[in-house]
């Protein structure tokens, strides 16, 4: 082979490796903020269905105060949110949380001999999951962040209301988990007997993709 038929061959050669490389750096630029599976997994789609209950051996917690022992513990908790936006990596996904429920749970307030029930109110809410950042749930349109605890006094059964602002989770792709740590709720009714402050903490995961085959989901 003459030196110019060898430089053209080497030149299509480089042509046609460089087209592959750059075809696979553009594949890995295009994963979604979640995915499913692993982290170069197929993207979430919009209206997959997410899901998750209290992460093995852990419970959710509402303390009176910030890493508090005084408050109530509940050993069944879960959520379920829908997907709505998922762009390319890095970015910022949204969901809607349809559903957030906490029950099973047990009290060691003073004056409070069991815990009636906890209900989230004023569902659904918003959600953003940030590229290595945090996950961020927003109140939706039909009000305040809000949740309603009916708490059995040896008076009877009071009611406490309590609002949040935004809270924020940590997700981890160690275990595809979702963690908030002492997400503060502030009392808005409710008599004295009602701690002033309820303080949110609890562990979800995995975090499963439940319309692609219950699939963990990552963040990129």
């Amino acid at each position: 082979m003459n030196k110019r038929l060898l430089s053209v061959a080497f030149g299509a050669a480089f042509a046609a490796a460089l087209a592959v490389t750059t075809s696979a750096s553009a594949t890995t630029a295009a994963a979604g903020v979640l995915t499913v599976g692993s982290p170069t997994g197929p993207a979430v789609a919009a209206n997959d269905s997410l899901t998750a209950s209290l992460a093995t051996g852990t419970t959710a917690k509402i303390a009176t105060t910030a890493g508090g022992s005084t408050g109530i513990t509940c050993t069944t908790s879960g959520f379920a949110a829908t997907a709505n936006t998922n762009p390319a990596a890095p970015g910022t996904a949204t969901e809607t949380v349809t559903s957030h429920t906490l029950a099973n749970c047990t009290t060691n307030i003073v004056g409070a001999t069991g815990v009636q029930s906890i209900t989230v109110n004023n569902l659904p809410y918003k959600a953003s999951v940030t590229s290595g950042g945090s996950l961020t749930v927003t109140a939706g349109t039909a009000g305040a962040i809000q949740t309603t605890l009916k708490i059995n006094t040896i008076l009877g059964v009071t009611t406490c209301v309590y609002q949040a602002g935004n809270l924020t989770a940590t997700p981890s792709n160690t275990d595809n988990s979702l963690t908030f740590q002492d997400q503060l709720f502030s009392k808005t009714s409710g008599p004295v007997t009602c701690p002033s402050s309820g303080y949110f903490s609890a562990k979800y995961g995995p975090v499963l993709d439940a319309t692609q085959g219950n699939g963990a989901v990552f963040v990129n």
